[in-house]
């Protein structure tokens, strides 16, 4: 079954995992961050485009897209976009992640029951999702996709005006696809 689910990637035959694609609605939450602030996604909206990044502190993946989610919210900080990080683990361990990254953007705690991650339909993490001020998701990756993300720091850069930058450096060595 390995041997023909592999097959099955390499020939683009397998289905597509079920999360929320582009052009669907992002269904609205209210959750706190593991300081305990309260974060609304139709407020965040009201202020303009929003990065939704859904992670597990124990997922490889989900530590090797961190920083540049990080180096996105540095970029857009003074502007009306948000990258905001939704934690399905607890407030202690996800403050412990969030200090020995570095990241600085709002992350917010989906660990009781995974309301938000099941109204979203994850079947893996990371999946990143750029929501539109409209509230129709316009971009989605599951894992990290190196094109995505700059896919959707471009689309950030244009609705916020600010000049195109890559979000990769020349000199990093970054692959172009890692499965979460």
């Amino acid at each position: 079954m390995a041997l023909y689910r592999k097959l099955s990637r390499l020939l683009g035959l397998e289905e597509k995992l079920a999360h929320l694609e582009s052009g669907k609605l992002a269904p609205g939450f209210s959750l706190k961050t593991y300081a305990g602030a309260q974060y609304q996604l139709s407020s965040l909206l009201e202020k303009g485009p929003v990065v939704l990044a859904f992670f597990k502190i124990s997922c490889p993946v989900c530590q090797f897209t961190f920083p540049f989610l990080e180096r996105m919210h540095e970029r857009l900080a003074h502007k009306p976009a948000s990258i905001i990080g939704i934690s399905q683990d607890n407030a202690r361990d996800t403050k412990d992640f969030c200090q020995q990254l570095g990241a600085n953007f709002p992350v917010l705690l989906d660990d009781s029951d995974y309301s938000v991650s099941n109204a979203y339909g994850l079947t893996n993490v990371p999946t990143v999702f750029l929501v539109d001020p409209d509230g129709r998701i316009k971009l989605e990756c599951m894992g990290f996709d190196k094109a995505v993300l700059e896919e959707i720091i471009a689309e950030l850069e244009s609705q916020v005006k600010l000049p195109a930058k890559p979000l990769f450096r020349p000199e990093e060595v970054i692959p172009a696809y890692k499965p979460g």
